[in-house]
């Protein structure tokens, strides 16, 4: 699939990542098999894999920053849920009035009132990448070699979707410095806020200000994981490996705010737990208090700084009916 791609010459690598993850039948994310868990088969795992204490706190979450009783009557969205692994599932009885699972490379459609939760959603959708090479940026793409080997270029010129973004870039910056750019992110979020629905919007991820990306990654942020190892070889085996990279925070926020949602804020895991989420977090603190209890250890892997407190944030925001 690749190879035939490239056949014309090289494609730009947001067009390789979006067929190595997503084509038919092939893509990474589209294969028949189990992704996501703490097995030694599986490639990572995520806070959702916490399972019951991770759905206990998103719930009561969204049952708080709502308006009492609305949580109640909403239809909670999940989008790009692993298979098998709903996060409702893990809880003895939905708060909502009904759910929907959206999977990975599925469309995303929502209206009327409804509670929309990702986890790890933005940062599986392709992106692009780009260098700073002799006082100027260029984009990287990946072509192949007559002897069929998959190869990272320079494209002659950037893409429609860099250029549109192109005012954004610094005019200088160092000599080889290479930036990874979410835009698909952007407009997977801008697609979402362009329905008909109201409610409560939770976007579970890992990124970085525009400024980090900018100025603390000179290497990029781009990334594959296989069975727990993480590697920087994004041409290695595609459609085996998951290829990801941080997402952009600022300009996410900033289409939130744009599309009229209140209460819009970006914090980190652990603060959103402890705030949105104090009644249940509370409870499992004080229901196993002077024993050892595996909840208790749960919670706090996912708000411990250490652990996924800090690495992970939450973006969030209502949108009123």
């Amino acid at each position: 699939m690749i190879g035939k791609a490239c056949t014309d010459g090289p494609i730009t690598y947001c067009e390789y990542i979006e067929l190595a993850l997503y084509a038919d039948d092939c893509g990474y994310y589209t294969r028949n098999r189990q992704r996501v868990g703490r097995h030694i088969d599986r490639d990572f795992y995520t806070a959702e894999s916490l399972g019951e204490v991770f759905a206990h706190l998103v719930a009561t979450a969204s049952q708080d920053l709502l308006p009492a009783g609305r949580a109640e009557t909403s239809n909670f969205i999940e989008i790009a849920a692993e298979p098998e692994a709903e996060m409702l599932n893990h809880l003895e009885k939905s708060p909502f009035a009904a759910s929907q699972v959206i999977r990975p490379g599925d469309a995303i459609q929502a209206s009327g009132p409804v509670v929309i939760f990702a986890n790890e959603w933005l940062d599986a959708l392709p992106f692009h990448r780009l260098i700073y090479h002799d006082a100027k940026w260029h984009e990287r793409g990946v072509a192949m070699t007559a002897e069929g080997k998959l190869t990272d270029v320079l494209l002659d010129q950037i893409s429609a979707p860099v250029a549109a973004a192109a005012t954004r870039l610094p005019l200088e910056a160092e000599e080889g410095y290479q930036l990874d750019l979410p835009l698909a992110a952007e407009s997977a979020l801008e697609h979402l806020l362009a329905q008909s629905w109201h409610g409560l919007l939770l976007l579970f991820d890992y990124g970085k200000s525009w400024q980090a990306l900018l100025h603390d990654c000179p290497n990029g942020t781009a990334r594959t994981y296989f069975q727990h190892a993480q590697g920087d070889d994004l041409l290695e085996q595609p459609g085996e490996r998951d290829i990801t990279c941080d997402i952009c925070w600022d300009p996410l926020k900033d289409l939130l705010q744009h599309a009229g949602m209140e209460s819009v804020t970006l914090e980190s895991q652990e603060s959103f737990f402890v705030q949105r989420a104090q009644r249940a977090a509370a409870a499992i603190v004080s229901d196993t208090a002077g024993n050892f209890s595996a909840k208790r250890q749960t919670l706090m892997e996912l708000i411990h700084p250490a652990h996924m407190g800090q690495r992970f944030q939450v973006l969030w925001g209502i949108r009123k009916g």
